[in-house]
This record gives structure tokens, C-alpha cells and sequence, in this order.
């Protein structure tokens, strides 16, 4: 029998987000296995007790960055870790994204201010502030030109707190077309879906956002799937090593490109996408026995 660590945060008095989580540790012992919803820094756990540690809804290690890392390389030592811990050490950061424009991935175009960088703003167009490091939104905002006091605020508390901020152009046609996710699992298309606009005008970077808003379920465009596949064929070390992915996408002015590629707790989206349940479980499965 299988034995399956659902690897997951510790929401404390609040109640778990994942809504998927649940129903795959049910689906998971029902094909036979023994599966298990585990903290990630629970001091107490077994790590080496599991035939497979898959991280799954690990949403606070954007707060702990350092800590998650040395996490996934130490449990990486006592089981198989999915997706694998350099997998993970690459993706935390979202300097990736200029590696997958080196590779030839259309990307969103991005800038990098690290603190203590002289800070330059665009000055024609919207544009975004957010960390290299984040989830949910969180210090993420859309700018105008008129906001360019506001958004050097949020630069400078990013900076204060040790954070790497990335600029990019605001794309202006996620306001109509939305952003499509495609869903990868075991190297296959599993699924997709789109969202509407997350940052919306005036929302403060620390304030509260919807993740997901509008989400629905998408077929995706040769193109799209083109430009999601050039990007998986570029992760390090090769693609094959990556169990599940997820690679956000957006319209630029000449077709699709990245704005994010998600290779450590991409939420899977099974309640939009129950008919994925099977294929889902199988390949956990088939990852635990090799």
C-alpha cells in the first residue's frame, strides 16, 4: 500500500482553504492507498514514513521563503518529494521568469528591484509592483501614472522588509480576455480554466484579494498550448522530473505569454474539474511506487 503525505499549511483558527484537499485524500484511499493531510512544519512528522511527500497547499511559504526551501531539501532526503526540491528552490523565486525569456518563453516583460536599487518606474502605461516572492496577490497592485507616489510607498515597505519587487506592464487584455490556466499533471494536459481580472483599480497592495476570481472552465487555444509546453520544456533539469504544473497565461499583443509558471502549490481546481479526479490519483499513485 501506498503511503501518501498531502503536504499542506497549518491555517490555524481559520478555516482550510483548499477545498480540493479533502476530496483527494478520500479519492486517494478509495484506489487503495494510505494518504494523509500533513503541515509542512509540523516538527513532528514522519517524513520518512511516506512513500511520497506531494505538496499540494502549502499557501503561507511566500512568508517564509528560507524556511519552505530548507524544508523541501530536508524532506527531499527522507522521501521522494514531488515536484523535487530543486524544482521547488527554482520556482519560490519568480526571477524564473527572466530564465524562460533567456529560453525563448514569450514571457510578460519584467523588471527586478532588489533593495537598494535605484528605483525607475514606467512612465507611459499601467504598470504592476509585487515580490518575487508571493501568493495570493498579496503586495501585488495595478498602477497609473497618477499613483506613482503610491506605488514607490509600497516599494519602499517591500525594500524595508527584505523583499525583491518585479515590475511589469500592466496587460490591459486581461480586463476582457481574462487569464487562462493550464493544468498539467504526470506530463499531460490535465485541464484548463480562466479567471477574470485580479488586480483591480485602486485595490491596495495590502489589502485583501480574490485569487480567482470568475473562474471557469477553458479550452485552450493551440497557441496556448504551444507557448505552455515551450515553457515546461524549459524548467531546469527537464521537464519530466515535474509531477503537476500549472502556467498562467495572458494575451500580449503578439499571442500568449507566461505571467506566471507554478511548479510548487498550484491549486488544482478539482471542484471546477471533477472529471481530472481519476487521472489525478493515478498518477499520485504511479509517483509513490517509482
Amino acid at each position: 500500500m501506498a503511503r501518501i503525505a498531502l503536504v499542506t499549511y497549518d491555517p490555524g483558527e481559520e478555516p482550510g482553504a483548499d477545498r480540493d484537499l479533502p476530496v483527494l485524500r478520500k479519492a486517494l484511499e478509495s484506489a487503495g492507498a494510505f494518504a494523509e493531510i500533513v503541515h509542512w512544519d509540523d516538527p513532528g512528522a514522519d517524513w520518512a514514513g511516506y512513500d511520497l511527500a506531494l505538496i499540494r497547499s502549502t499557501w503561507d511559504y511566500s512568508l517564509r521563503v528560507a524556511e519552505f526551501v530548507a524544508w523541501a531539501e530536508r524532506c527531499a532526503g527522507l522521501t521522494r518529494l514531488m515536484n523535487p526540491a530543486p524544482v521547488v528552490r527554482w520556482n519560490t523565486d519568480k526571477r524564473y521568469l527572466g530564465d524562460l525569456a533567456d529560453a525563448g518563453v514569450p514571457v510578460v516583460p519584467t523588471r527586478y528591484l532588489a533593495p537598494g536599487d535605484p528605483v525607475e518606474l514606467p512612465g507611459e502605461h499601467e504598470f504592476v509592483v509585487k515580490p518575487t516572492a508571493g501568493a495570493g496577490a498579496r503586495y501585488a497592485a495595478r498602477y497609473t501614472q497618477g499613483e506613482r507616489e503610491t506605488a514607490l510607498r509600497q516599494l519602499a515597505r517591500m525594500h524595508a522588509e527584505g523583499l525583491t519587487a518585479m515590475v511589469q506592464p500592466y496587460v490591459t487584455a486581461v480586463d476582457t480576455r481574462g487569464e487562462r490556466a493550464l493544468q498539467f499533471f504526470g506530463g499531460r494536459l490535465l485541464h484548463a480554466s480562466r479567471k477574470g481580472a485580479v488586480l483591480e483599480p485602486g485595490t491596495p497592495y495590502d489589502g485583501d484579494k480574490t485569487p480567482h476570481p470568475r473562474l471557469e472552465v477553458w479550452e485552450p487555444s493551440a497557441a496556448e498550448l504551444a507557448v505552455a509546453e515551450k515553457a515546461l520544456a524549459a524548467v531546469p533539469g527537464g521537464a519530466e522530473q515535474v509531477l503537476y504544473a500549472r502556467v498562467d497565461l495572458v494575451d500580449g499583443d503578439d499571442g500568449p505569454r507566461v505571467m506566471e509558471l507554478e511548479l510548487v502549490e498550484p491549486n488544482l481546481f478539482l471542484w471546477l474539474h471533477p472529471e481530472s479526479l481519476p487521472a489525478v490519483v493515478n498518477r499520485i499513485i504511479e509517483a509513490a511506487g517509482d
